[in-house]
């Protein structure tokens, strides 16, 4: 719950960002610029952290183990290529910048590199807070981040707003509240020592690498389809809105996904050091796919809640930017399998075979450019979004396969499959009900919302009591 409250609370509070910049600030075409360049961002950051993550939490929790050590080769590894790579992209920022279309701003490409060098930094020091099971603590300092983040997006936009910087003031403000983290870990940091071991470090980077590319590989999936419709998206296609403008309708609605990919997050940060620390005990395997099963039930129950409640949600964001709110159940569904599919992972994690991870993950980049390619050009964003259920579903389905083979851990598929058929298509049968009063509208809703919990609870109660 520590962990949700850090991963959470601040990205429903970044959510509240997203009527600050749709509803009379930004226009489509503006916002596209936005969910453009933040999805560059994403990718090359995972670049900069180069899987070390994964590899602190390994190496870190192994028998013997010296926690600073690791700590130390690990960081050395962090910032040695980030800093390499922005030396790289600060020389060239005035080509990058003309390269994807904001040639008169090439301080915005030195500022967002900034933000993925401090996000480098800090990695390391935030991981070993999760370790150290300083849950409070972590928490703690994502909100503080989050909330400077806000502060500094209404003043940049309300009260100091000039129209030559216009969108960079986003990219300003989040450079500023990272900064943040650089006072928060400053002891931390001036502690680190640049090291490296003839014989572990080897060791380090081959099962950080493959954890890297899986990871490029996901974000792509993630963040790229967003960027395709600017590629296939048939001119004219939606009447009176530009390639860039739906774009940016698309990265809009895309946000409602956050609920879904908060609660993931989340998880993640408490689960994947769980997995590694509990997976010697001798009923592991039937822990994990306990924990599992009630992913899958809580990730269905987010499913359901967001998107029967689209009629008041759609008010988070501009008017112009309504049309693209068909694509939210789609996108909740896919990251609903992202998550069973982060959960899956933890075999190739256990066994240190993390190039398995690449594997899968390079098949899902395939299908995400195939089915984009394909589905595009007949469906707009209903088939770029279509695409990325298809892409995480494929990945499930390939994770779980070679995992049953290589460490075989009994989940729950028939029943998981069943909540989740279950939930999604309860959404289009209470959508298709029309009530136009928006307050009975939300009353009948939590009631669908509230029946369905009472009814699962019922179910899986004996289940969830149950010692495993």
């Amino acid at each position: 719950m520590l962990y949700g409250l850090g991963s959470i609370l601040p990205r429903v509070l970044n959510f509240l960002l997203v009527p600050l910049h749709t509803i009379n600030m930004f226009s489509k075409a503006e916002y596209g610029v936005i969910t453009k360049l933040f999805a560059f961002v994403a990718v090359i950051n995972i670049v900069y952290m180069f899987g070390m993550e994964t590899a602190f939490f390994r190496f870190a929790t192994k028998a013997h183990a010296d926690i600073k050590r690791i700590f130390n080769l690990t960081q050395s590894v962090v910032i040695g290529i980030s800093a390499l790579l922005s030396i790289v992209f600060i020389v060239f920022a005035q080509s990058i910048a003309t390269a994807v279309g904001i040639p008169h701003h090439p301080e915005f490409i030195v500022w967002l590199t900034l933000i993925m060098l401090i996000d480098a930094l800090v990695a390391i020091p935030f991981a070993r807070l999760r370790l150290e099971k300083k849950a409070l603590h972590f928490a703690s300092i994502k909100i503080l981040n989050v909330l400077l983040l806000i502060g500094l997006n209404y003043y940049f936009l309300k009260i100091a707003y000039d129209g030559s910087i216009g969108v960079g003031y986003v990219i300003l403000a989040n450079l500023l509240a990272n900064a943040l983290f650089i006072f928060v870990f400053i002891k931390t940091l001036v502690s680190w020592r640049p090291a490296w071991d003839k014989s572990l470090s080897p060791q380090i980077f081959a099962y950080a690498y493959p954890v890297m590319l899986t990871g490029v590989a996901g974000m792509i999936n993630e963040m790229f389809s967003r960027t395709m419709l600017d590629w296939w998206l048939p001119d004219g296609y939606y009447d009176n809105q530009t390639k860039a403008e739906a774009m940016g309708v698309f990265g809009a609605c895309y946000k409602f996904a956050v609920f879904m990919n908060l609660g993931i997050q989340a998880f993640r940060y408490a689960a994947e050091p769980f997995f590694f620390s509990t997976a010697s005990d001798k009923n592991s395997s039937a822990l994990f796919a306990k924990i599992n099963h009630f992913f899958i039930i809580a990730c269905c129950i987010v499913l359901l809640a967001v998107s029967i409640n689209l009629d008041v949600l759609k008010y988070f964001i501009g008017k112009e930017f309504w049309s693209g709110l068909e694509i939210v159940p789609i996108l909740l569904l896919a990251y609903l399998f992202l998550g069973v599919y982060y959960n899956l992972s933890v075999w190739f994690k256990l066994s240190d075979k993390t190039y398995y991870g690449t594997i899968i993950t390079l098949i899902g980049v395939v299908v995400t450019v195939a089915g984009n390619y394909f589905l595009i050009p007949l469906a707009g964003f209903m088939g770029s979004s279509i695409a990325a259920f298809l892409c995480y579903f494929v990945m499930t389905v390939c994770c779980f396969a070679w995992g049953q083979r290589f460490y075989p851990i009994p989940y729950h598929v028939r029943s998981g499959l069943v909540y989740i058929t279950l939930s999604f298509a309860l959404v289009y049968v209470i959508n298709a009900i029309v009530i136009e009063n928006t307050l009975l509208a939300l009353c009948f809703h939590t009631a669908i919302l509230l029946i369905f919990i009472g009814i699962v609870y019922k179910v899986e109660k004996a289940y969830l009591l149950q010692s495993t």
